[in-house]
């Protein structure tokens, strides 16, 4: 019956290959994107092989940024990509972690569940992650599922999900097929790319049961014809399934790029389904206008965590977000990673903000380099420097001008001093018993929350002409958060007072959720309590991404 009810679902592994970080998500990504563009219903979802139950607790330094999903899940960067592409939103359903299939799998047996029976990795772990991919598909009503699976082929910690790809090639073979991203070096010395690496990825495949279906070749240049032909022999596939995939200007290229090795159609035809209208025109276009653009936007982006392997991973979502911004405007976007510790140290430099056009400051948590930050904030304010602060951004705005505009000297935030005179950043009231009691994962406020404008203010003016939208009509706006802290009630009248106006408040006028100052009294100065950022796509910049290069582009023009 399962099967039967199942018949017409198609579904698509993405694996890698050879190494890591090769660019399965945005692969991933473009298939979804170009078969969307095709006409057809489909879905993304991201399974990493981590024992974290979600991506909370993984520091993003370290692994990537935190993509928070609708639904408030805390999950891995690539569904940031899947949303970006396919314009679908995100929720649990479209995320699985192997701490999230053993869990359930403990909890159904504890429930006696499985009727008295021995529970055994196989087949009952392959089991829960087929039960949770097929959830996905249905909660998405999708006609293609597109899984990609994290880390490589070959790694142990990745035989449960492969032998679920296994049992499910088995029991349907025509609705189930595998993708193989893999990478092909090109020693200098030699100056030719080669294909044993991906021979050998493919060998492992075969281990676990299974033969790709497509090799999508990552280099730094096209697929050579010969090297095309080597990978179609060693897997037995026609060439036109191997896929040339070069490195290329922005990441929304990928797609136009398998739309040239007409992807979509040999896709399309392998699974059996027809082909429909073609429709990517304006995702080429975009594609197109990035490359010709030379005048640049200098945006920095001040934080703390920009001494580890990969900055744009820590902060890929607000870099998209400018660029979103900028692209629309025409403008080419410089950024400028500005260490705030070096503030710290020398207050001197701060000074080299006079040569950005706006700054950010993203989210973030704890007490190293924040002195810095509130002085970089401070000089922004003063010298009327377009400035966008992302939740910990909108917190530490807030002290800023507390301490020197209100006159609250020592203000801070109780996550940094528990003992500050003047805590205008405190607990959420319901978040100091986790703290308390260290229920850390899953525990913050998570997820989409209404927020109600106040009229006549930038944020409301931004949301108004972005979505062209009558004044009343969008008063009321939804957006996603991620934090523990926020203003503190007892200290918004002083504020207001010295001319901090909130222009975003919870509809229960509990909390602040938007921070600025009006436009007389600064070109730009705002900041967030929610993250924008995950909710900008390229062909339809967040408002308040659009409204802060606006205000940058117009002190370019001074």
């Amino acid at each position: 019956m399962a099967a039967k009810k199942n018949q017409n679902k198609k579904y698509i592994f993405v694996v890698g290959g050879v190494m890591s970080s090769v660019g399965k998500g945005v692969a991933a990504a473009s298939i979804g994107k170009i078969l969307q563009a095709r006409g057809c219903r489909v879905a993304n979802l991201k399974a990493d092989m981590y024992v974290n139950v979600d991506a909370g607790t993984i520091r993003p330094a370290e692994h990537g940024e935190v993509f928070v999903g609708e639904d408030g899940i805390e999950a891995d960067q690539d569904l940031g990509n899947y949303e970006r592409f396919t314009d679908q939103l995100s929720t649990r359903e479209n995320y699985i972690t192997t701490g999230q299939v053993y869990q359930e799998v403990i909890r159904r047996e504890r429930n006696l569940e499985y009727h008295g029976e021995d529970v055994e990795v196989y087949p009952d772990i392959p089991k829960e992650i087929i039960r949770r991919i097929e959830g996905c598909q249905k909660k998405n009503n999708s006609e293609i599922t597109i899984i990609e699976y994290g880390g490589t082929v070959g790694e142990y910690q990745l035989f449960p999900f492969l032998e679920a790809a296994r049992m499910m090639k088995s029991r349907n073979p025509a609705d189930v097929f595998v993708v193989l991203v893999s990478y092909l070096p090109t020693p200098k010395l030699l100056g030719e790319q080669k294909s044993k690496p991906t021979q050998r990825a493919v060998n492992d495949l075969h281990s676990a049961g299974l033969n790709p279906d497509f090799v999508i070749c990552r280099a730094e240049r096209p697929a050579t014809p010969d090297i095309k032909r080597t990978i179609s022999n060693v897997c037995s596939l026609p060439v036109e399934r191997i896929i040339s995939a070069p490195d290329v200007y922005s990441i929304y290229d990928v797609p136009v790029n398998f739309e040239k090795e007409k992807l979509s159609d040999t896709l399309l035809g392998t699974m059996g389904l027809k082909p429909k209208t073609r429709n990517l025109k304006d995702w080429t276009a975009l594609a197109r206008k990035i490359k010709r653009m030379d005048k640049e936007v200098v945006i920095g982006v001040v934080g703390k965590y920009f001494n580890f392997k990969s900055v744009k991973d820590t902060y890929i979502s607000v870099i998209e977000s400018v660029n979103h911004a900028a692209w629309q405007l025409g403008r080419k976007p410089k950024i400028l990673w500005l260490d705030s510790e070096r503030y710290e140290r020398d207050p001197k430099l701060v000074k080299e903000l006079d040569k950005v056009h706006g700054i950010v400051v993203p989210g973030g948590f704890g007490g190293r380099g924040v002195e810095g930050i509130i002085r970089a904030i401070q000089y922004a304010r003063e010298k009327k420097i377009p400035f966008f602060g992302l939740c910990y951004g909108m917190q530490l705005a807030t002290i800023e001008f507390a301490r020197h505009a209100a006159g609250l000297e020592r203000a801070n935030t109780t996550e940094i001093d528990a003992k500050t005179p003047h805590p205008v950043i405190d607990f959420m009231p319901e978040q100091r018993e986790n703290v308390a009691t260290k229920k850390y994962g899953g525990t913050m406020r998570l997820g989409a929350y209404p927020a109600r404008l106040k009229p006549g203010t930038v944020a409301h003016g931004a949301y108004v002409s972005t979505y062209k939208l009558k004044p009343k009509a969008s008063n009321l706006i939804s957006e996603r958060h991620r934090h523990r802290y926020e203003v503190n009630p007892k200290y918004i009248e002083r504020l207001e007072k010295k001319g901090l106006v909130f222009s975003g408040i919870s509809p229960d006028r509990r909390l602040m959720e938007i921070a600025e100052l009006p436009r007389g009294k600064h070109p730009f100065f705002l900041g967030t309590q929610f993250h924008p950022e995950f909710k900008s796509r390229p062909l339809r910049p967040h408002p308040l991404f659009r409204e802060f290069i606006k205000a940058a582009l117009r002190s370019v023009r001074k």
